[in-house]
């Protein structure tokens, strides 16, 4: 068997920034054995599988571990590569299916906007070894199935250094209020060691629990927002109601096949 591949990266316009994704292009959807081997094989933080169906298109995405239920950086990618070989029209919309329901992108002035569901923030205590680890957070929440923690600048986000072995069971997310003089609304980083991925460079779906966080301590719905990842990225998010538009751009670093 042979399937088109192609690594982006995306939630940036610079090659070897944001966040990596592989998009495999595929005629049939092999067995998910095959998926979880290619996606291993390419160690990436997710490999998004895409398959055309009636009104645009299936989307799975799998880490180097387990299927995602949704993944905004591979998804980004996924409609890039979509247009940038043709197989949609360069204005049309792109339909998704996927286990998160549909999800759509489309694509102006080089942006790309995904519209996707917004993630509800629960306030919540944090695990002792977490509060230790934390011991300055100034606000916890929880979103679906990871912790969101406050710290108290965003310069305090992107100086963290982490503890591995502390934070290896958990979903964590860190954010923090960007600084006056600077152009972003917050900050964050995510670390998801229990899915395969030690720290993801620019994350889509922490970006839909990030939006209805701070859209109630800011007290608005627009933000620009950067991940301070090593590799870094940045967004434009947007809280409409139950969704959240996210907007990105992205560049194709590698294409070929994978045979098996």
């Amino acid at each position: 068997m042979e399937v088109r591949f192609f690594q982006v990266d995306a939630f940036t316009r610079q090659p070897f920034k944001g966040n990596q994704a592989g998009v495999c292009l595929l005629e049939q959807m092999p067995g998910d054995e095959v998926l979880k081997s290619i996606a291993a094989e390419n160690n990436l933080a997710e490999t998004a599988f895409l398959l055309p169906v009636e009104n645009g298109y299936h989307l799975r995405w799998f880490s180097p571990k387990v299927e995602m239920k949704l993944c905004g950086h591979a998804t980004l990618a996924s409609a890039h590569v979509l247009w940038e070989t043709g197989l949609v029209a360069p204005d049309a919309t792109i339909s998704f299916t996927t286990l998160s329901g549909v999800l759509t992108a489309s694509r102006e002035n080089g942006w790309i906007t995904l519209n996707f569901p917004a993630r509800n923030c629960d306030r919540v205590a944090l695990p002792d070894d977490l509060r230790r680890l934390f011991a300055d957070a100034i606000d916890v929440a929880f979103s679906v199935d990871r912790y969101i923690i406050e710290l108290p600048t965003g310069a305090a986000v992107a100086d963290f250094v982490p503890d591995r072995n502390i934070l290896a069971p958990y979903l964590v997310v860190l954010t923090g209020k960007g600084s006056a003089e600077g152009p972003y609304d917050f900050i964050s980083r995510y670390f998801a060691t229990p899915v395969g991925v030690d720290e993801d460079p620019v994350t889509g779906s922490a970006h839909c629990s990030l939006a209805t966080y701070w859209a109630a301590r800011l007290h608005k719905n627009e933000f620009l927002a950067y991940q301070a990842s090593p590799r870094g990225g940045e967004l434009k998010v947007i809280l409409e109601g139950d969704r959240v538009l996210l907007k990105g751009e992205a560049v194709t670093v590698i294409e070929g096949r994978f045979h098996f």
